[in-house]
């Protein structure tokens, strides 16, 4: 079992940046990032592989958000530039126990964080 505490939420005007972070705890996961706005599924955002040199991105964010990883830290973190108002969600931290970390692959969630972006 892991433990996923997202933070790095909040409120922002379009065209700004925004970083979230989310701490795991336990072993090294591949680790993702989705998110779900009022009325819709929820969505995969972006993904990292355990060793960090492999990522994956929904083409809604490619260019502008980026994931990474501090392995010492055991710590994703999302940076999102050009933030629009369509990104406006709640942003769940996930990890993927397995060796496969596709979309579906995604196990283990954190409690969201809440992203608005103001027009």
């Amino acid at each position: 079992q892991v433990q996923l505490v997202e933070s790095g939420g909040g409120l922002v005007q379009a065209g700004d940046s925004l970083r979230l972070s989310c701490a795991a705890s336990g072993r090294t996961y591949a680790m993702g990032w989705f998110r779900q706005a009022p009325g819709k599924e929820r969505e995969f955002v972006a993904a990292i592989s355990r060793s960090g040199l492999s990522t994956n991105y929904a083409d809604s964010v490619k260019g502008r958000f980026t994931i990474s990883r501090d392995n010492a830290r055991n710590t994703v973190y999302l940076q999102m530039n050009s933030l629009k108002p369509e990104d406006t969600a709640v942003y769940y931290c996930a990890a993927a126990p397995g060796s496969s970390w596709s979309p579906q692959d995604f196990r283990f969630w954190g409690q969201g964080t809440q992203v608005t972006v103001s027009s």
